[in-house]
């Protein structure tokens, strides 16, 4: 059969190295497949096709340097995950049995209890023997703290690929974000990234939730993901029909062709493994000395980072050997070896080495303060009606009182002009159309503090280059959020005075449990603007999946869905928060409010702030192309996310509804819920309309920087 496209150069700058019990792992897998019923008469696989495969040759590949009997045990899970994959595409996929896959699927969970010793249920099928006999034989040997990220990964694994069968059932092709979100849960590399610790070293509990760890672990996923669908795509697209490919969606997004798409694939890839050196050598060390770790879990950190190359490098070897995928004239090893086989010359080498220096460079040679001209505005889609509240003008004179009150205009970052430019009670009376004066007050509050603060840190200290002084103000900020009584420092400034103030207005009648989501996602919002800092520093361009998803943290997006969600009660199960779908929809909702203020804030922020955390211009610098073409793909991008975001209303939720068996009651709070995201999207999209703050007009007539005379002073470091 002909290739569809020719395979792309890869950036593979670490080589792949071959575990010395790779036969012992085969031999092992093979006989342990036998027995948990994988292959003669399970319907699945023969012999040849486990042979065929070979994941004794990938997981040697992937792990080169732990033990035997390690090397067997994760070879049996890799055996597991794939026969799990075919069994369910035969199963499942092929009939379109949704009802069946998920009865499937409910069912495994129940073989991976977080107690080593507890019971489980008697294996029904293959794939449930075979996890039940992994996880009792890999758990004794790891923390509570991994059993329960392992689980949970494992569980995204499998409970995602509903959503791969209902893509199939509708005949629907994913958009870019969505894809790269949902590939993570179902392409299994977060699960893969557990099985790295176990092969290497655990990574400590007290750095496995940050920001540099989790950015390890998705950019080790994305490319893992991305390289997997340039060498599946003919077994995948054109063999079993499926729709969740990468290359797919970004010919179907872009209209380009096939071989276009497989290029561009390929550029997001070295993009991801670019930003996952970035993270592990600038970004993992500060963590540790910020953490306090101890040499040796330092040097588990480190054992973990590098087992996630080794995965990378062994990956892409067993993809371009493995049967089980189209690798003809795939290059054996590195690219700038065997460009042009024997007699490779010197300029071919340099080529190719000043083609990877040029990709590695590109995010660092943007210049600010550049002139762009006025922000076009393109059709927005926004299918649902704005309604207003009705204490508009109340929140309008009180917002300017507390800002004096709180020094929010007295620190030489905003004056009442600038204070009456983002007009933000008018973004909050859309956003809750039913509020009363007290709790319209309150939100108007939020936004203030959320934009000020916006405005405050790359001014007051990027203006210094600043860093430690952002980190020392992001540790006081949330400090001024008391869980259970704790003390509140006295306040330095307008961000923690206003803070304190809010905090205390909003959870006066809340738990301690109820105030912590709140508090993670002030902090959420606050510790973004310093990795935002963080890049201005630099003079660096983010890469597009990193920028869209840190834009959810800096736009206050986990504030704003606490707040939404405050008032939901025990009525719905925090369970379906945490579904696919649920997360989808809101993600749908944040991202067309970022990626709208983005085109709106463009001139804003390109010509008059020198910022570069700007959808627009990560296209225009990721892709090499002008303004004029790049905003189109961008507002393309917001369009798609409110249709995701329609799609998720019309044909997902409800069936999210059937599978947890909502009462009447919980249904209509998540009716209500989502009348509040439609609220919160119209909301925004006329708020921006209507304020001068993105107008070239009231740009023009402004000093951008401290107001004059009024530069604050250091922040206040104790």
């Amino acid at each position: 059969m002909t290739q569809p496209f020719e395979l792309p150069h890869f950036y593979m700058p670490h080589p792949a190295r071959l575990n010395p019990h790779v036969d012992e792992a085969r031999a092992h897998s093979t006989a342990w497949a036998r027995e948990m019923g994988m292959l003669e008469g399970s319907g699945v696989w023969e012999q040849a096709d486990l042979d065929a495969h070979d994941y004794g040759l990938l997981c040697a590949c992937t792990h080169p340097d732990c033990d035997g009997p390690a090397l067997s045990l994760i070879t049996d899970w890799y055996v597991w995950v794939f026969f799990f994959d075919d069994h369910f595409l035969e199963k499942y996929k092929r009939t379109q049995d949704r009802v069946g896959g998920k009865a499937h699927l409910d069912r495994l969970p129940l073989f991976m209890p977080l107690e080593p010793g507890a019971p489980v249920p008697e294996p029904g099928n293959p794939v449930e023997a075979g996890l039940a006999d992994l996880w009792a034989r890999t758990v004794p040997a790891m923390s509570a703290d991994w059993r329960r990220r392992f689980a949970v990964a494992t569980e995204h694994l499998l409970n995602e690929s509903l959503w791969e069968l209902s893509n199939i059932n509708e005949g629907r092709i994913a958009n870019p974000v969505e894809y790269i979100e949902m590939r993570r849960k179902v392409g299994g590399a977060p699960w893969s990234a557990g099985l790295v610790e176990y092969a290497t070293a655990e990574v400590p509990a007290a750095v496995a939730g940050t920001r540099p760890l989790r950015v390890l672990m998705e950019t080790f996923s994305d490319a893992v993901h991305l390289r997997n669908d340039l060498f599946s795509y003919q077994r995948e697209v054109e063999d079993e029909g499926e729709l969740s490919n990468g290359v797919l969606v970004l010919e179907t997004f872009f209209g380009c062709t096939t071989q276009e798409a497989a290029d561009l694939v390929n550029d997001v890839l070295t993009s991801r493994l670019h930003q996952f050196e970035h993270t592990a050598f600038t970004e993992v060390p500060a963590v540790a000395l910020e953490q306090g770790l101890t040499p040796a879990e330092t040097a588990a950190v480190a054992a973990y980072a590098k087992g996630l190359q080794d995965w990378q490098a062994g990956g892409h070897e067993w993809h371009m050997r493995s049967s089980r995928y189209m690798n003809e004239n795939a290059r054996p090893g590195p690219s700038w070896q065997t460009l042009t086989g024997p007699g490779t010359s010197a300029a071919d080498v340099g080529a190719l080495l000043a083609r990877a220096a040029a990709e590695r460079l590109r995010p660092y040679r943007h210049v600010p303060y550049r002139k762009v001209g006025p922000s076009v505005i393109p059709d927005i889609r926004m299918p649902f009606p704005l309604s207003l509240s009705q204490a508009l003008e109340g929140s309008r004179r009180h917002l300017l009182e507390w800002s004096h009150r709180m020094g929010i205009l007295g620190e030489g970052v905003w004056d009442e002009d600038k204070l009456a430019g983002c007009d933000l009670p008018l973004c909050a009376a859309g956003l809750d159309p039913d509020a009363t004066q007290e709790q319209l007050d309150l939100a108007s509050g939020w936004l203030a503090f959320g934009t000020y603060g916006d405005d405050y840190y790359p001014l007051v200290h990027g203006h210094r280059r600043d860093l430690a002084a952002a980190r020392l103000t992001t540790a006081r900020l949330s400090a001024c959020m008391p869980l259970d009584g704790e003390e509140v420092p006295p306040p330095a400034n307008a961000m923690e005075r206003s803070l304190i103030d809010l905090w205390a207005r909003t959870t006066a009648g809340m738990t301690p449990e109820q105030r912590r989501p709140l508090r993670t996602a002030v902090d959420k919002m606050t510790e973004s603007w310093v990795w935002e800092l963080s890049n201005q520093i630099q003079n660096r361009v983010p890469d597009p999946v990193d920028y869209l998803e840190m834009r959810r943290a800096t736009f206050g997006s986990d504030l704003t869905l606490g707040l939404c969600r405050a008032g939901h009660g025990p009525a719905v199960p925090p369970e379906v928060y945490r579904t696919g779908p649920v997360r989808s929809l809101e993600n749908a909702a944040i991202d067309f409010a970022c990626l709208l203020n983005d085109v709106f804030s463009y001139q804003k922020e390109i010509e008059f702030e020198g910022e570069m955390h700007n959808a627009v211009l990560v296209v225009q610098n990721f892709f090499g192309i002008d303004y004029a073409t790049a905003l189109p793909v961008v507002a393309d991008l917001v369009n798609q996310r409110m249709r995701q975001f329609e799609h998720v209303v019309e044909h997902e939720l409800p069936v999210v509804y059937d599978d947890f068996q909502l009462p009447e009651e919980a249904r209509a709070v998540m009716r209500g819920y989502v009348t509040d995201l439609q609220n919160w999207m119209a909301g925004i999209l006329n708020w921006h309309r209507s304020v001068d703050r993105y107008k070239d007009e009231y740009l023009s007539g402004r000093v951008h920087g401290f107001l004059q005379h009024r530069s604050p002073a250091p922040p206040v470091l104790v």
